[in-house]
């Protein structure tokens, strides 16, 4: 019972996490055309990152390497859990090195000068750039964790 309660917050966060991310394009998007709430969307996506998602990444590492030693899996031996934890020590790197202080930039150069400064321009075009790269990772790991495909050996 205890796995089970575990492997269900570790799928609930995964929702929670990725669903979160998925909705940051939209919204920017969306507020972009309507750039007086474009500070507003921003901050809530800052937010929601910090207290929302990134959290959930956290809590999904810790359910998932609880489950490993449960069930047991060789975490080392298992060519699509291996995987995945390198990606998603890569995800954070990118995530808390790039992503997390480009939004935060992102924000102060909206405010300092404006949406149709080159500046907001460069600092928007490296957010959404750094957004996709950790969307394609992201897609990656759920598909090594739910497929668990033989990658070698």
């Amino acid at each position: 019972m205890f796995f089970l309660l575990v492997k269900w917050l570790h799928i609930l966060s995964a929702i929670v996490a990725v669903g979160a991310n998925v909705t940051y394009g939209i919204w920017i998007a969306r507020a972009s055309r309507e750039r007086s709430v474009l500070p507003f969307v921003l901050r809530n996506i800052k937010l929601i990152d910090d207290r929302v998602a990134n959290p959930c990444y956290g809590l999904l590492l810790l359910t998932g390497l609880i489950m490993a030693f449960i069930a047991p899996i060789p975490i080392l031996g298992t060519p699509w859990l291996l995987s995945g934890l390198v990606l998603y020590i890569v995800m954070g790197l990118i995530a808390a090195l790039g992503y997390t202080p480009t939004l935060k930039r992102q924000i102060q150069t909206l405010d300092k000068d404006g949406f149709d400064s080159p500046a907001y321009r460069s600092v928007a075009k490296r957010s959404a750039q750094l957004g996709i790269a950790l969307a394609v990772i992201v897609v990656i790991i759920v598909f090594l964790m739910v497929v668990k495909p033989a990658l070698w050996g």
